[in-house]
């Protein structure tokens, strides 16, 4: 297993199967790696001549300065569990510094629209760093594919418009959310759970489902009403958003037979922050 902390030495290496046409994966994560982010690796690895995996906790797309301080950092278990699916995965660690040099700001974006709701409502500037951090990515990994998972949606919406509005030759790659037995989606923020909170958190893959049932027969206002008065009589749970939206413009609207929609949801519990969200048709 090959790891860089510097662009420069990473782009070496690249070059070579960049030069040779070879498909180069990526996978971009701020480590506190679990299960899903193994299924992402693994589905590079299995589809690319080879495969690079960032670690880096960016911090230009936190609006919570407590949130950035304790968000897990485990990097010596993160390089044993990358090792698991290969050795001859790339890794890259860069610092904060390598990343954005003297100036740790982000640019500012325009993602049509899509950046304004839920999570970015709720996190002012969050996209504007998720654009910043990942296009400096791509532009020094230079990956063919990237592979990033459908528990941040609105995030991979995001990233699928920041590729096609800035023409970045990346073939962007969704994949299915990992759940734990329980169902509550992977997240290196669970960690931040106890045993029982992460028992009890299952409540959000519990509502989503019985949104998706009552889909068919409820309008809109009633499910959320619905979900509303599940999390008044869990008081452990603090709910931020839930939304019912198209998948293409993420825009909460009236139902139209031609589109697909999503629930999203956001709670804090012990002042974790847990997302989650599925398909309703």
């Amino acid at each position: 297993m090959l790891i860089f902390n510097n662009k420069a030495d990473l782009g070496s290496l690249l070059s070579r199967y960049i030069s040779k046409g070879s498909s180069i994966g990526f996978v971009p994560t701020m480590g506190a790696l679990h299960q899903g982010h193994l299924s992402l690796l693994e589905q590079s690895v299995q589809n690319n001549a080879v495969t690079v995996i960032s670690i880096f906790v960016n911090p230009t797309q936190f609006n919570n300065t407590d949130d950035l301080q304790q968000y897990p950092r485990t990097v010596e278990a993160d390089m044993e569990k990358i090792k698991t699916i290969s050795d001859a995965i790339v890794v890259f660690v860069p610092s904060v510094t390598e990343m954005y040099e003297d100036k740790t700001e982000s640019t500012h974006f325009d993602f049509d629209g899509i950046e304004n709701q839920m999570e970015g409502s709720h996190r002012a500037g969050h996209f504007d760093g998720v654009g910043t951090i990942v296009k400096k990515f791509f532009e020094y990994v230079q990956p063919t594919n990237a592979y990033f998972g459908e528990k941040d949606f609105q995030q991979l919406q995001i990233v699928k418009k920041l590729v096609k509005k800035h023409n970045i030759p990346v073939n962007i790659v969704g994949c299915p959310i990992t759940r734990e037995a329980n169902g509550l989606a992977m997240s290196s923020r669970n960690q931040r759970l106890t045993a029982a909170e992460r028992e009890a958190a299952s409540l959000l893959y519990k509502t989503l489902l019985a949104a998706k049932k009552q889909f068919a027969t409820k309008s809109i206002t009633e499910i959320k009403t619905h979900v509303a008065t599940t999390f008044l009589a869990h008081p452990a749970f603090e709910l931020e958003y839930f939304e019912i939206a198209a998948e293409d413009d993420l825009v909460p609207t009236t139902i139209k037979q031609d589109k697909k929609y999503r629930a999203f949801i956001a709670v804090m519990l012990s002042n974790v922050r847990l997302i989650d969200n599925m398909s309703l048709n």
